[in-house]
């Protein structure tokens, strides 16, 4: 792959997994022709989803980084929704 700034080849790691089932291969070169992809384009991108998605620790870190709720009751807003109808 060729930076277009550059002109200078972006380097990129190779990744192999040994011992995938037959019918687990089999399913993902589906999954992969389903999608009009190649079995190495499909895999790449799971991956990279994979990757980025937040681990459930960071999750966590996130919401004790909002702090406590502030807003009013659930309980206020569900009476209060009842009074309307």
């Amino acid at each position: 792959m060729r930076s277009m700034r550059t002109g200078s080849i972006a380097s990129m790691a190779n990744v192999q997994i040994r011992d995938v089932p037959e019918d687990v291969h089999r399913r993902l070169k589906a999954q992969a022709a389903m999608s009009g992809q190649s079995l190495n384009d499909f895999l790449r991108g799971r991956i990279t989803e994979l990757a980025r998605a937040p681990t459930v620790s960071e999750i966590a870190e996130r919401i004790r980084a909002r702090g406590p709720y502030e807003g009013p009751p659930s309980a206020k807003a569900i009476r209060d929704d009842r009074d309307r109808r």
